[in-house]
């Protein structure tokens, strides 16, 4: 049985669909012309170059700068839920919410 701290690509994997279930989930709860809404934007714009990036080191097959950079989107997700950029409809399980 491998180590629970061991990045394997099935582990990695699993983290990767995880990031891209929740970027397909959320929308932006800003309005559009609002400073907020650049925001939102922003946020998107640095999980989603993180999320590429993951994928990118994954194929090399480096995949402990992989995970960190999943985790790094994963992170930029769940900030943006917990201020109120995206409307995660309440989602628990896929993002760290205030309440």
């Amino acid at each position: 049985m491998a180590d629970e701290s061991t990045i394997t690509q099935e582990r990695l994997d699993k983290y990767v669909e995880l990031t891209s279930t929740a970027l397909a989930k959320l929308k932006i709860a800003a309005p559009e012309r609002s400073f907020n809404r650049k925001l939102a934007n922003d946020f998107l714009t640095m999980a989603r170059s993180y999320l590429d990036d993951a994928k990118e080191f994954a194929r090399k097959g480096q995949l402990a700068n992989a995970f960190a950079c999943v985790n790094y989107a994963h992170g930029w997700l769940d900030s943006g839920a917990r201020i109120g950029l995206f409307d995660v409809d309440g989602d628990d399980q896929l993002f760290t919410l205030f309440e």
